[in-house]
């Protein structure tokens, strides 16, 4: 389902965003500042093992991290190869589950990242276990791990059925974005609808997918079951991102 979801949104994923270009470099210029801060270098290995079509992987490459990417859905991964060649950026691009790095990678990582929400798509306990323990293997001694998720702490507290829309202007109309959420116990059903209100021809796209509430204290617990320490919360206020942001070092 996973699969599928994101195999459906390669063409589309960049029309969530307000600004996609915008998007590519601040969200890089987000995960730099952390790196800095932890004593990381831009002359870094870094694996983004959840890389979609490749909005962190393509702003840090243009900051000079030696990326890697990696994703479940062989479409955004050849959207994402498409997006560094045009921008002539030297990433090495691969079709792999964040769940078994080690059979798609020899080598370890000083940083690996998983950002945008991607590990509470893993509504089982046993799998994310076994993400966050392939991450960790696939992490350099000393090395950081680094994700991001939506804050569902709040979130659980009122169970929201959808979220604001967002509306961007275009060229011909407006675009409009929005969920729906279906909550089942802690997980919930998710509804992405992108509206193209064309003045000639407007359309509606419509993709499906589940996730699980994942609550920092699971996803902490799980980081250093899997033996990652010195694990780290940096919110909103301090990173100016959009979701909670973990830190975690081998």
């Amino acid at each position: 389902m996973i699969e599928e979801f994101y195999d459906s949104m390669a063409d589309h994923y960049h029309l969530i965003f307000q600004d996609w270009e915008k998007s590519i470099d601040f969200h890089a210029s987000v995960i730099d500042r952390l790196l800095m801060n932890h004593g990381k270098r831009k002359t870094s290995t870094l694996l983004d093992c959840a890389c979609g079509i490749g909005t962190q992987a393509l702003g840090l490459a243009k900051l000079g991290y030696k990326v890697s990417g990696s994703d479940i859905s062989s479409k955004e991964i050849a959207r994402a190869k498409k997006e560094a060649a045009n921008r002539s950026l030297d990433i090495e691009f691969c079709v792999a589950d964040f769940c078994f790095l080690g059979n798609f990678f020899k080598n370890a990582f000083d940083i690996i990242i998983a950002m945008d929400n991607a590990l509470p798509h893993l509504t089982e306990n046993v799998t994310l276990t076994q993400a966050l323990r392939s991450i960790y293997a696939q992490t350099a001694e000393r090395g950081l791990f680094i994700a991001s998720i939506r804050d569902y702490d709040e979130i659980l507290k009122t169970k929201p059925s959808t979220l604001l829309p967002s509306v961007i202007p275009t060229v011909s109309g407006k675009r409009i974005v929005f969920q729906i959420w279906e909550w089942q116990g802690n997980e919930y059903d998710f509804t992405q609808y992108i509206v193209e209100d064309d003045n000639k021809n407007p359309s509606i796209s419509k993709f499906c997918c589940r996730y699980r509430a994942l609550t920092r204290t699971e996803l902490t617990d799980g980081l250093l079951s899997a033996g990652f320490r010195d694990v780290k919360w940096v919110f909103s206020e301090v990173s100016g991102f959009y979701q909670p942001i973990v830190i975690a070092r081998k």
